[in-house]
């Protein structure tokens, strides 16, 4: 069954009830489970945007050896070397700097470690955001767990009145 988009099928197989009770601690119930699907939402969110994050860090860190690598190419044979188009798109939609020395992308060893450093800045950046995005899922699931524990002493306060009233 559903109500108002919350899945109660949880609940009512353990309690038989419907969408029309007059019961407070239904009401309350399907409040408490409204909200734990909401907080549920919220996290799965968060992990899809963990997930998109952790893509991007790993783009980051192949284009931060590359760069690397590139720098102790230009070193090792005392001449430049080009930056990808791949590094050069990304690092100016995420506005990163790098070395224009000459207005192209061919860098000497030296002109490397603007690159380097800017790539260096956005992996740390990602991992903070990570870090604060887990803190917030690990809230989420927090009320989301409260939540359920919630509505299911509700239903259970319930069914404690119901049976009360039944055996008089």
């Amino acid at each position: 069954m559903s109500v108002d988009g919350v899945n109660t099928n949880a609940v009512s197989s353990s309690f038989p009830w419907d969408s029309t009770t007059n019961s407070p601690q239904l009401m309350l119930a399907l409040l408490e489970m409204k909200l734990a699907e909401t907080n549920k939402a919220s996290a799965m969110e968060g992990i899809k945007n963990i997930q998109d994050t952790n893509k991007e860090k790993e783009l980051v860190a192949k284009l931060l050896n590359e760069a690397r690598q590139s720098k102790a190419d230009a070193k090792a044979k005392d001449t430049t070397t080009p930056m990808s188009k791949e590094m050069i798109q990304y690092m100016d939609s995420h506005k990163l700097a790098y070395d224009k020395t000459g207005n192209d992308y061919i860098h000497y060893s030296d002109e490397w470690d603007v690159a380097i450093t800017s790539l260096q800045s956005r992996l740390d950046s990602l991992g903070a955001d990570t870090q604060t995005k887990m803190v917030q899922i690990n809230d989420y699931m927090g009320q989301y767990n409260s939540y359920l524990q919630g509505a299911n002493s509700q239903i259970s306060k319930a069914n404690d009145a119901l049976t009360t009233i039944v055996r008089g």
